[in-house]
């Protein structure tokens, strides 16, 4: 900031001393009165390197305004990482060590909470969707660790996923027809691999008289669907009390007559609600899940469904009747798409459980069909009339 903005700069922080907010509107009035030393161009300069600093992202501003940065990323050392889709490089930004902590709390604020000793991380969400999670030391070395993550993609549809790369025109068939046929699904895949997107986009298929309930512990979800109800969970406070889990939602989802429940995540016990919900007729119920391929899912399943207590054997009595098919979704040389398509079938060599049968994989020039592809045509019977468009 110049010389001339020192007196300004003064004020702001005197005001923010006596107890004022530093908002945007008292730090523009407060430009107003220096407008005779800070002229016009240096008046909107201090005001936004002001604003940066005392309200927005500070010196992650630059990046953070960048379109192409899908996650960024700040290490205890105040290194600055970011990734814009070919993976995590550093960013040429390094925040000082004394700015590190201030942002990271700041940031907190604007999610609606705290960031201390007594509560050393946050997970929330910043105005404009931006997912922020941050954590202190002790419990991270160093300094403060900042992730945020962007949501720059709010998918119309698959097609918007045809023309984002990451699905073939004859993979958005499929999965246009597995929507369309209420076949409950769970998408898989790896963390930055796109769930998240290639969920919204199915989401924003289904039918505009369909009243669809998201859970989701912070919200990331935007699917364009003119009929959205958003649950969100929360944290509890520094005396532990006060928490509202994905448990929680997903029971009270089930009473506000959704013709979709979605679960943005699952990553724990509330997938014992998930399952019984699809077991007692509500259709076309989506989630996503952390798996390093389809065939997996079952496994994934089966060891957070132990975190609630149920047994091997309960877990596959469930799964036979809830979920139908995976849609899987993949990560390389800097591309994101869905790779296969699965669906559930009850295991041959294990009675009593299921396993996952591989039906479609995306290649070159088409989809290559699998031993799970009658099963699939079964499960989604529009399908046997589109083989030719799906290109298998």
């Amino acid at each position: 900031m110049s010389a001339r903005a020192e007196p300004f700069r003064r004020d702001v922080v005197r005001s923010i001393r006596a107890g004022a907010p530093p908002s945007r509107a008292a730090i523009e009035h407060l430009a107003d009165e220096h407008a005779g030393t800070l002229g016009d161009d240096g008046r909107t300069a201090a005001v936004t390197a002001l604003l940066d600093q005392l309200v927005g992202m500070g010196p992650l501003a630059r990046l953070a305004a960048d379109a192409s940065v899908t996650d960024l990323l700040v290490n205890g050392d105040g290194t600055v990482w970011v990734d814009r889709g070919a993976g995590v490089v550093e960013a040429g930004l390094r925040v000082p060590p004394d700015d590190l902590r201030p942002l990271a709390v700041r940031l907190a604020g604007l999610t609606g909470r705290r960031l201390d000793d007594a509560q050393p991380w946050v997970d929330g969400l910043l105005p404009g969707g931006v997912r922020l999670h941050a954590l202190l030391p002790p419990l991270a070395d160093g300094g403060p660790h900042v992730s945020l993550r962007f949501a720059r993609q709010r998918p119309e549809g698959v097609e918007t996923l045809v023309a984002l790369g990451a699905a073939s025109p004859g993979m958005a068939v499929v999965l246009r027809a597995l929507v369309d046929a209420k076949v409950s699904l769970v998408v898989s895949g790896g963390t930055g691999a796109g769930k998240t997107t290639v969920l919204s986009a199915l989401l924003a298929e289904c039918g505009p008289q369909e009243r669809l309930v998201l859970v989701e512990d912070v919200r990331e979800l935007d699917p364009r669907h003119p009929h959205v109800v958003r649950l969100q969970g929360r944290s509890p406070n520094v005396e532990g009390r006060g928490a509202v889990t994905l448990v929680d939602l997903v029971r009270q989802a089930l009473r506000m007559r959704p013709d979709r429940l979605v679960v943005g995540e699952v990553r724990g016990a509330e997938v014992r609600e998930l399952l019984a919900a699809l077991n007692t007729g509500h259709e076309g119920g989506m989630s996503t899940l952390h798996a390093n391929g389809p065939e997996e899912v079952p496994g994934r399943i089966e060891a957070l469904a132990a975190l609630a207590g149920m047994p091997r054997a309960a877990v596959h009595a469930q799964l036979r009747g809830s979920l139908h098919a995976v849609v899987h979704v993949s990560r390389g040389a800097g591309v994101r798409r869905v790779e296969r398509v699965g669906v559930f079938v009850r295991d041959p060599d294990d009675p009593g459980t299921v396993r996952v049968v591989l039906a479609l994989r995306a290649e070159e020039g088409g989809l290559r069909p699998g031993p799970g592809l009658e099963l699939l045509l079964d499960l989604v019977p529009a399908l046997r009339s589109l083989r030719r468009d799906v290109g298998c």
